[in-house]
């Protein structure tokens, strides 16, 4: 099976802006379509709390005809078209959709972060990981939510083989970002971010990235917009990833980033795996 994960930031610009990045965007959702994916995961959709729009769904089921769409979006007291997560599935898969909770602190619960669909033989579940802040002024409630994210996602592996993936928002090792030593400290890459991705490796997931590329540098998901040259240079983070049960681990034939072109911000990931 293929599956797509990527952090959009904004749908609805993506689907109705004629700005010049909009343009960049439905350009990378062009790629995604052709990939032809049984399963695609989006991040960062910053829709209303009621979900996408009429003209949303319209220009969505025109883009996607064979794909059924469900979301999770920010809701009151959480901050309004905020985060949000959307999966896109082929019709012809009949999963369980939930939207966990997993008793997180302040209101990272409400503001639409998670779904997880469970199919007959493993689950398939995305995140959109809290960002530490501006000063790490989250960063306390960062590592709560890292603890009880990977609870949940072993909560899960016990039941059946888990598949997980979005914008965990942490570079985890040296290697997986281009300036380790001048980013040193900064949200993304301090050392309880980078301990609480160990702790969730150490609860039983493979990072399939890592295992299918091993030491690689220069391969990254994430680049700064608010240095025009980021991508130019190459001066980015790997920050999304696609995690699975280790006993999976062996059934994983690619994991990947996908050419976003120009376009700055996130790329997206493939996986393949044999399921």
């Amino acid at each position: 099976m293929k599956f797509i994960s990527w952090n959009i930031d904004s749908l609805n610009a993506a689907l109705t802006s004629d700005s010049e990045r909009a343009v960049l965007s439905r350009d990378v959702l062009a790629t995604i379509i052709k990939c032809d994916p049984e399963i695609i995961a989006l991040q960062e959709t910053k829709l209303a709390s009621t979900g996408p729009t009429k003209k949303h769904l319209e220009i969505l089921e025109e883009l996607f005809p064979d794909y059924e769409i469900v979301w999770n979006s920010s809701v009151e007291p959480a901050r309004r078209g905020y985060a949000g997560t959307m999966f896109l599935y082929k019709k012809s898969l009949k999963p369980s959709v939930s939207f966990p909770a997993i008793d997180a602190p302040s209101t990272m619960d409400l503001e639409g972060r998670m779904i997880t669909l469970e199919f007959d033989d493993f689950y398939l579940t995305q995140v959109y990981t809290p960002n530490a802040g501006d000063g790490l002024n989250r960063l306390k409630d960062r590592q709560i939510w890292d603890e009880k994210y990977a609870d949940y996602l072993a909560s899960l592996d016990e039941q059946k083989v888990v598949i997980a993936t979005g914008d965990l928002n942490v570079a985890h090792k040296e290697i997986d970002l281009a300036n380790p030593d001048s980013n040193r400290g900064s949200a993304g890459f301090t050392d309880e971010e980078r301990q609480g991705f160990t702790n969730l490796i150490e609860k039983g997931f493979t990072d399939t990235f890592r295992r299918i590329h091993g030491d690689v540098t220069g391969m990254y998901t994430w680049w700064g917009q608010r240095v025009k040259t980021s991508k130019i240079n190459n001066s980015g983070w790997r920050i999304d990833y696609w995690l699975v049960s280790d006993r999976l681990a062996d059934k994983v034939i690619k994991s990947e980033m996908i050419d976003s072109g120009p376009r700055q911000d996130h790329t997206p990931i493939l996986l393949e795996i044999i399921l």
